[in-house]
């Protein structure tokens, strides 16, 4: 796959990259020393452990060992293969690419997902296209009724499904497209028998992207009357809509300059909020929230303000969120709008500020939770359903002095005393640990010679120095094999390429804790003043080569002894002379 772009041009792709802005696309960093750390986007996690080291352009999660560069980094994020992260990172660092047609060949090596993002982005640009033709204009006057302008149209590319069964179909056909993918994706439906149609159909278009800009999916709008009111993509092998939130690409810087995100239900909700000047904000895609949605907006922020409608469906919706939040560590809030209103009803009706000052009035989601969900709970019946739900969301809450206020204030709600609620929730506890199977035991503690890391370390931190190391021998006398294994390893990748990429070499090491620890030597500061480093680099080597000599004379002479004592005179002898081999050796390091 690397052969569809130039090696130097691969070279200054790198060089023109910088690890720190494509990981912060993804992934909130905050300074730690030389370090940049965040929460892992490829595990979940409460407190960070995934690290970005700028100036060696690496990474390393110390929670599940994934690590690499940039090109690896967006790759394993963004699920893509080597040449389309390479040509994704060359159009941000404005790296031009020769232009050429895609042969048949290279079309059967492009893996099935970068077709399928293909096809849904010239169904973008189709669709947008239409909107600028005179058959859109009821779409423009539509839009433009509901105030959203030239620049929210261009932000999120809206666009116009033709009042046509295969004005898609035909576009595809033109281009040549597969009609297979197309039906795949949700944007054609077979007919039965044979044959397709366009599945929207006279229906404003909301394109919906994934968080490096994909577009995944699509949203179709009736304007006028009539049922479904909304067309949707099916899911598909790029587009599940419980993991996926729409315009989070869009928004999310302001998310992060803002330091926090609002969460709304719907397209137009979300674009009137953006064209009224509120663009911290993001929509989930017909869906309940899920607990992917709430990992997919921690890398961004620790705070959600979400708008909930006042009614049952909207309590509910809350009860099911809430333990997300919970168990994501998150703070949020519960916005709640008058009866009658949604998002966009509000903003148009009350304006920016007023909506802004809802927000910044509401209270916590717990809160809101206990005053309004389980405090209007009436009857036995309805009070024990409230009192087995606040019981299961104290397991979700990690600081006890939160779960301590919380039971206080469920107790003075149900009208309940406090120590028996705190008797049920330890009950229940324990009951769920006797259910809980046991974490497999950590693996046996690894012995890791420290000379030998030492000398593996300036390999990997030094590679113009390995040719040295190489010539000297050394590695015939390390005695862990996993630190000997990568060390030759590291002179065999240097005297092929000229050069390594040092996490994925340490990526081959077998044991674990040698492993990480290698990446913890990498990530943080070298030891090592690069003056000095031809001294450091002789004296680990002496040392190496004297304890094995050291561990080898005391062997010789338990042999020796052993050969002794049966009498073996010939096998005495030739130890004896091995000795005096060995000293004459070791005199001359």
């Amino acid at each position: 796959m690397k052969g569809y772009i130039p090696e130097d041009k691969v070279e200054e792709i790198k060089s023109r990259t910088d690890i720190v802005d494509i990981v912060s696309q993804y992934v909130t960093l905050k300074k730690a020393g030389r370090n940049l750390i965040g929460l892992c986007p490829f595990h979940k996690e409460k407190t960070p452990s995934f690290t970005v080291r700028q100036d060696k352009q690496i990474f390393h999660c110390f929670g599940c060992s994934e690590g690499g560069d940039a090109v690896s980094f967006l790759m394993k994020v963004s699920q893509i293969s080597y040449p389309e992260a390479l040509r994704q990172l060359a159009a941000k660092a404005g790296v031009v690419l020769p232009e050429r047609a895609v042969s048949r060949s290279e079309k059967e090596h492009l893996s099935i997902r970068e077709q399928y993002y293909r096809v849904n982005g010239l169904a973008s640009a189709h669709f947008a296209r239409n909107l600028a033709l005179p058959a859109g204009k009821a779409a423009r006057e539509y839009l433009a009724k509901r105030n959203i302008g030239p620049d929210a149209i261009a932000m999120f590319t809206l666009g116009y499904a033709l009042d046509s069964w295969r004005n898609l179909r035909d576009y595809f056909e033109k281009e040549k497209i597969s009609l297979l993918m197309a039906e795949k994706l949700g944007l054609l439906v077979p007919r039965e028998g044979s044959g397709s149609y366009d599945r929207f159909r006279a229906r404003l278009i909301f394109p919906i992207e994934d968080t490096s800009g994909r577009v995944i999916a699509f949203g179709g709008r009736i304007m006028g009357e009539g049922v479904p009111k909304y067309t949707n993509s099916p899911e598909s092998e790029i587009y599940i809509k419980g993991k996926h939130l729409y315009g989070l690409y869009r928004t999310r810087e302001e998310i992060r300059r803002k330091g926090f995100a609002i969460l709304v239900e719907g397209y137009f909700d979300l674009i009137a909020l953006w064209s009224h000047g509120i663009r911290n904000v993001v929509a989930t895609l017909g869906t309940a929230l899920t607990h992917e949605h709430v990992d997919l907006i921690r890398r961004y922020t620790q705070t959600m303000a979400v708008i909930f409608d006042s009614d049952e469906a909207g309590k509910k919706a809350l009860t099911r969120s809430i333990d997300f939040f919970l168990a994501g560590n998150m703070r949020a809030k519960a916005v709640v709008l008058p009866d009658g209103y949604d998002p966009d009803d509000y903003v148009r009706t009350f304006g920016k500020e007023r909506l802004d000052e809802t927000i910044k009035q509401a209270g916590s989601m717990i809160d809101y939770y206990i005053d309004h969900v389980i405090g209007e709970r009436k009857g036995l019946e309805e009070k024990r359903e409230a009192l087995r739900q606040a019981i299961a969301l104290t397991k979700t809450i990690s600081s006890a002095s939160e779960r301590d206020l919380f039971v206080r204030r469920v107790s003075e709600r149900l009208g309940i005393e406090q120590d028996v609620l705190i008797k049920e929730v330890r009950q229940t506890a324990a009951e769920t640990a006797k259910t809980t199977l046991q974490a497999p035991k950590e693996d046996k503690k690894v012995s890791i010679d420290a000379v030998e890391l030492q000398l593996v370390n300036i390999m990997l931190n030094f590679p113009e120095q390995v040719p040295i190391i190489d010539d000297s021998n050394v590695l015939l006398y390390l005695t862990t094999n996993d630190l000997k294994g990568l060390g030759e390893l590291i002179i065999e990748t240097f005297k092929q390429n000229g050069k390594i990429n040092a996490i994925e070499l340490i990526k081959t090491v077998e044991q674990k804790p040698v492993r990480e620890k290698l990446m913890l030597l990498l990530v943080n500061d070298s030891p090592y003043d690069e003056t000095v480093i031809d001294r450091v680099i002789v004296d680990t080597i002496k040392k190496i080569k004297q304890r094995w000599y050291k561990e080898r004379r005391k062997d010789l002479q338990i042999e020796l002894r052993k050969a002794e004592n049966e009498g073996n005179t010939s096998l005495s002898d030739q130890l004896v002379l091995e000795q005096k081999k060995l000293i004459q050796e070791e005199k001359g390091l």
